[in-house]
């Protein structure tokens, strides 16, 4: 198998501007999605060290580049038996 061609593919990265920068965190809970849309908790500050590390490395520049976040929540999982206990 051959390594993926590191030159710019996209015609945005060829006309010089960035692309934008897509990171999939797969299924999280529910309870982690809604804290990363507040902008809080522990899923939120993996996204934010995940970009740090990006821009440290040099994956991404400094300078503002668009980051698309995916994340699915995972689906939850109820009883049958849960309308029995109250």
């Amino acid at each position: 198998m051959s390594n993926p061609d590191p030159s710019p593919t996209s015609a945005a990265e060829a006309d010089g501007e960035s692309a934008p920068l897509l990171l999939d965190f797969g299924q999280q809970k529910a309870k982690a999605v809604k804290r990363l849309r507040k902008g809080t908790g522990k899923l939120f500050d993996e996204v934010l060290g995940t970009i740090e590390e990006l821009k440290a490395v040099g994956t991404i520049s400094s300078a503002a580049q668009t980051v698309i976040v995916v994340v699915q929540e995972k689906p939850t999982v109820t009883s049958p038996f849960s309308m029995l206990i109250k």
